[in-house]
């Protein structure tokens, strides 16, 4: 067993010392321990209920000859730390989690290590920690919150950031945004809509690095906690029979979470995470090899924010699963991918159908004939950028307009609330990106007012920064290379033309070459936004969007 390496032998007999003082005895010792790598705080409203997932986990372990051994990482949530300097710590928290991880399981030699993620940048920190360590691994996320209830309508924290936008017009009063407020977040779990946790959590089934149905079991149902329950008693399989993350997280297993991907609609900062995890299991993957991906498999659920529904009814509806299953009939997915119950992906989902084909439509009768993203490229962005395309009103689709160019995210949401940004415009939001941010900042605010003043038909919206998986309408994000590498987007100025065609997969401005050319050279040097800390390493690290901002070293 790997952890012989702390417990075995007479020269271990300090290290036994020390076991036995956090009243470990000789039979626990002599079991596989296993490593609880638990994510909960009194913060993040999906974490708040994570120890009763730790303890349904233990006794997982316990019931199948394990030791289970628990410790804590950090968490940001996305939510509470937008539109301000907080955010800019979000992205980079994905790789300070897995370098925590790494350092405690190193110190620590487990045998297996369960993790407890549920929000945005946690989740992929997690599946990264796992192909870094390498040794049998399961995740086990805390579950979506349901969503609230206002005025006999679902609503989710998408309808909070809109509600300031329509304060701001007068078409709703603080009171009512008040009342909405104490309603839109009824409870524990990740945000109720397909948002970026529960988009990760999602893919996470389909990586196979999580069991069946953790990414659309409500956070309250009974059904969480017998799930935690399997995955501690599996782990101790995993570990039996060596399965390790690399055995499972596949050139294969990449492709077939692109798909499911773009069949449900995913959040576009999966277009960040899914390179990141790739790149961390040794393949190579970047924007671009999301497109052919998207040509092929249709998009199937219309999942909030992109639509009426949330999770619990993706759940209800048959869960990854059925989604995964009706991909597999047609052909769409590389069936024989291991997972960790052991299983294929196709055995998995063998027995799922399709409940409810309002919320997951039959690949004969999508709701588009491809996937839920788009990957765009052009003179401002040759290496790419992502777009919601499921999310985007269908008149947005092709759009030109002239660029109002800001250099942050607080110089852009001050033009909107003071009426500057008018129909037809594109805003071009710049140094946000991993490096110029730093940290590549989400930017719900500025599309959610946009959205609520009732132009998300009218107006466009283009940054090397990112967009939170609640934003809707044509907001492109992770334009790469970025501004502060010089890319060409730091060219555009007040008044150039945009030319956005999302079918097309195209993103341009009307300037020649050469010009784009001349501007760039005529720019200084990049100044950092943040000169100390862990966010001055973290921007002097940190790749390309396109490349999943990791640290390429």
């Amino acid at each position: 067993m790997r952890s012989d390496l702390m417990k075995k032998g007479r020269e271990k007999a300090p290290h036994r010392s020390l076991f036995k003082a956090a009243g470990l005895s000789d039979e626990e010792l002599a079991r596989p321990i296993i490593g609880i790598v638990n994510s909960a705080n009194e913060i993040i409203p999906g974490h708040i209920h994570l120890n009763n997932i730790s303890e349904a986990v233990k006794k997982g372990v316990l019931s199948n000859g394990g030791t289970p051994l628990e410790f804590s990482v950090i968490g940001v949530c996305d939510g509470i730390a937008m539109n301000h300097k907080g955010m800019k710590y979000s992205l980079g928290s994905r790789e300070l989690i897995a370098d925590s991880i790494e350092i405690m399981a190193t110190a620590h030699p487990f045998d297996g290590l369960v993790f407890i993620p549920n929000c945005d940048k946690i989740v992929p920190a997690m599946i990264i920690a796992a192909l870094r360590m390498n040794i049998p691994s399961i995740v086990i996320s805390g579950g979506p919150m349901l969503p609230g209830r206002h005025k006999g309508k679902d609503i989710s924290l998408t309808q909070m950031f809109e509600g300031v936008g329509k304060v701001a017009i007068g078409q709703m009063t603080d009171d009512e945004l008040y009342e909405m407020e104490c309603k839109a977040c009824p409870g524990a779990g990740s945000c109720s809509g397909l948002f970026t946790a529960n988009s990760m959590n999602c893919l996470s089934e389909v990586l196979g690095i999580a069991l069946p149905f953790n990414g659309t079991i409500p956070s309250v149902s009974s059904d969480r906690i017998r799930l935690a329950k399997l995955a501690g008693k599996q782990i101790m399989t995993l570990v039996e029979k060596d399965i390790k993350p690399k055995d499972i997280i596949t050139k294969d297993a990449i492709y077939n979470a692109l798909a499911v991907d773009m069949a449900i609609g995913g959040s576009s900062n999966t277009a960040l995470h899914i390179p990141a995890i790739a790149h961390y299991a040794g393949i190579n993957l970047t924007l671009k090899d999301i497109n052919p991906v998207a040509a092929k498999v249709p998009h199937l659920c219309t999942l909030s924010p992109g639509g009426p529904h949330h999770i619990i009814d993706l759940h209800d509806a048959g869960g990854i699963p059925a989604v995964t299953n009706e991909l597999v009939k047609n052909g769409m997915m590389n069936n024989d991918a291991l997972t960790v119950t052991g299983k294929s992906i196709s055995e998995n989902c063998a027995k799922s159908e399709i409940l409810n084909k309002d919320v997951i439509r039959p690949v004969s009768a999508p709701v588009h004939a491809d996937g839920g993203l788009a990957v765009l490229t052009g003179n401002i962005a040759p290496d790419g950028a992502i777009v919601k395309k499921g999310a985007v009103a269908p008149e947005m689709l092709k759009h030109s307009g002239p660029a109002k160019v800001f250099a942050s995210e607080e110089e852009a949401v001050e033009a909107i609330f003071g009426g500057k940004i008018v129909k037809g415009d594109v805003v071009v939001i710049r140094y946000e990106g991993p490096r110029g941010g730093p940290g590549m900042r989400e930017m719900l605010t500025p599309t959610s007012v946009i959205a609520g003043m009732g132009l998300d038909k009218d107006v466009a919206l283009i940054t090397d920064g990112r967009f939170s998986g609640a934003t809707r309408g044509a907001s492109i994000g992770h334009v790469s290379p970025e501004a502060a590498a010089k890319g060409p987007i730091a060219a555009i100025q007040n008044g150039d033309i945009i030319e956005i065609d999302i079918d097309a997969c195209s993103l341009n401005v009307k300037l020649s070459d050469e010009e784009i050319k001349k501007r760039l050279s005529e720019l200084g040097e990049f100044k950092p936004k943040i000169t100390e800390g862990y966010m001055k390493r973290y921007a002097m690290l940190v790749s390309s969007a396109d490349k999943g901002a990791v640290f390429d070293i």
